[in-house]
């Protein structure tokens, strides 16, 4: 059907004159090339909705004005960003890397002998005081300090060491606050406060 319909002979006669509108409305000869192809699909691909009794021009004008608004609608949405300094300032680290230096740091603290872990998660991840710690632990308000701190040198030296030395890789965009979700606090909590 498409290979005996009337458009086939009458749209390549109309592009002559599309050309000089288009130059009007755009001044760019550029753009007014791209307006002429856009009408002449949007003609082709509507092609049914044409009555044989209207004028072929008219609608093709029409066609040809409303995308050329419908475009100048668009590009005033849009912000010129030649260089992507704004795309640049959209930018948001991808997640994934905390979630790996949090399996990291995690990883590190069970390698901690448990006398250091224990102290290290109540007081770190739970928020428990010292003295709170020394009575779950059953030991001395110093012991605990202690043993924080002997765990908190040995976590340090492990996760520097896994960067930079004999590690996996050097972990990007692991500034900030390394916190578990409420799950793994909730395990953490039940495993080293009983």
């Amino acid at each position: 059907m498409t290979a005996h319909h009337p458009f086939r002979e009458l749209l390549p006669l109309q592009a002559a004159t599309l050309r000089g509108r288009a130059m009007k409305l755009t001044a760019n000869p550029h753009r007014a090339e791209d307006l002429v192809q856009t009408t002449l699909l949007k003609a082709w691909a509507n092609r049914e909705s044409f009555r044989a009794d209207s004028n072929l021009q008219a609608w093709l004008f029409t066609i040809m004005r409303n995308t050329f608004f419908s475009g100048l609608r668009k590009m005033r949405r849009e912000v010129e960003d030649v260089d992507g300094a704004l795309a640049a300032a959209l930018i948001e680290e991808p997640r994934q890397e905390h979630v790996i230096a949090l399996r990291e740091v995690m990883t590190a603290i069970q390698l901690l002998p448990y006398a250091q872990r224990r102290p290290l998660v109540l007081m770190g991840v739970l928020g428990y005081s010292h003295l709170e710690v020394a009575e779950a632990c059953g030991c001395k308000v110093g012991t605990v300090k202690s043993r924080v701190s002997r765990a908190r040198s040995a976590l340090y030296g492990s996760l520097m060491l896994d960067r930079h030395g004999t590690g996996s890789r050097p972990a990007q965009g692991t500034t900030g606050t390394l916190r578990p979700d409420n799950a793994s606090r909730k395990v953490l909590q039940s495993e080293f406060t009983a």
